[in-house]
């Protein structure tokens, strides 16, 4: 008897290993709150620990959002000058929505790993006192509060890392903790998630991490070169988080910085659906359903509330995910993560890679995202796979 075609997902992970898309990998596929697929690939196991890098800007910072919105403590039209009366995007006259929804004006990237590292050294150094680290992720903030908007805002859609850095801190405030005790607790805990942040002063004493990047700081990703000059470096030590901006903020941003399984990120996923359907373990369904919504104010835009939803040309979520109302949501990581939540066939797609421990040139995890969610779809034979425009 062959096998159901679900299990050739594993063959085709396999031969992502071999020829060396990514070194690793981990995914859950959920259909109605059902595994329907597990898999491990690589030198990992199911408990491994991966670099969930931009995943954590839904699967914390969207969701710690929502907690607090439910709480009355922050809100859409919360101001950003209430936190930051003094940065160009808080007397712009921003709200949190506008950072959500990446549509402040703030630029994309910003290096302020570079200044940090050329201002103190010794934040390569093993011993580095936390006072310092402390100080120095303090200094990074009050930097992503004073970047200059790069256009004016509510005019168009530019994911910002910058934005997350800021919406993360401004959660912390509204929460009365920190980014990373909020996440656990309001986040993690009430999901039953092992997912957490690598906090540096915190360091964790366990192992089971996949390996990312070999230096610190990371070579530019492809299109970075040069946007920063030299600065002290050193070699890479695991369980670090990958992006340099989240690291020199103590490995806790509203960006990146969360650690966890892909049982993990597919049971974010299936609270997303849990929470439409009237679990308010999170947040209540109409919250979740204005959450999850298209940007109301700019037309075309993909982004909902963090998430992206996906784009008319091909997707990372494919030919078939979110290809009828009311679509799909997810977002990707530059590890190599993903999440995709198709809200009408009650799917959930998570996989995670470390693809970046072989050098942030090799991008063709973006060749084989959008292959593997449709071998996905085809093998649930869900129903009829005409390959659909997306819109």
């Amino acid at each position: 008897m062959s096998a159901h075609p679900i299990a050739q997902l594993q063959g085709v992970l396999d031969e992502a290993v071999s020829v060396g898309i990514f070194p690793s990998a981990q995914v859950v596929v959920l259909h109605r709150g059902v595994q329907v697929f597990g898999g491990v690939a690589g030198p990992v196991s199911g408990d491994t620990r991966f670099d969930l890098a931009s995943v954590t800007k839904v699967l914390c910072t969207t969701a710690l959002f929502l907690r607090l919105w439910t709480q009355g403590k922050v809100g859409p039209e919360t101001p950003v000058a209430r936190f930051f009366p003094d940065a160009p995007v808080g007397e712009a006259g921003a709200t949190v929505a506008d950072l959500l929804y990446h549509r402040s004006g703030l630029p994309p990237f910003v290096p302020f790993f570079a200044e940090a590292l050329r201002a103190h050294p010794e934040l390569l150094e093993p011993g580095c006192p936390a006072e310092l680290r402390t100080r120095v992720r303090a200094e990074v903030i009050q930097a992503a509060a004073r970047t200059p908007l790069l256009s004016p805002w509510r005019t168009h859609t530019a994911y910002s890392d910058v934005g997350f850095i800021l919406l993360g801190e401004i959660l912390s405030r509204a929460g009365g903790a920190p980014l990373d005790e909020l996440f656990a607790r309001l986040v993690a805990g009430p999901l039953g998630l092992s997912a957490r942040f690598h906090r540096l002063t915190a360091f964790p004493s366990d192992g089971r991490v996949a390996p990312t990047g070999a230096t610190r700081p990371r070579e530019p990703a492809p299109g970075q070169e040069g946007l920063w000059g030299e600065s002290p470096s050193r070699a890479a030590v695991l369980g670090e988080v990958d992006d340099d901006n989240a690291w020199v903020m103590d490995g806790v941003s509203g960006h990146a910085g969360v650690f966890g399984t892909a049982v993990d990120v597919a049971r974010f996923g299936q609270a997303i659906l849990a929470g439409c359907a009237g679990d308010a373990a999170l947040a209540p369904g109409p919250l979740w359903y204005r959450a999850l919504a298209s940007d109301p104010l700019l037309a075309g835009s993909t982004r909902s509330m963090g998430f992206d939803s996906p784009s008319k040309a091909l997707s990372s979520a494919g030919h078939f995910l979110g290809d009828t109302p009311p679509g799909a949501v997810g977002h990707l990581g530059f590890t190599g993560t993903s999440l995709w939540v198709d809200l009408r066939r009650s799917l959930v797609v998570a996989l995670v890679t470390n693809r970046v421990a072989h050098g942030r040139q090799e991008t063709r995890i973006r060749d084989f995202r959008p292959l593997f969610h449709d071998l996905v779809v085809q093998a649930l034979d869900l129903d009829d796979l005409t390959p659909k425009a997306h819109g």
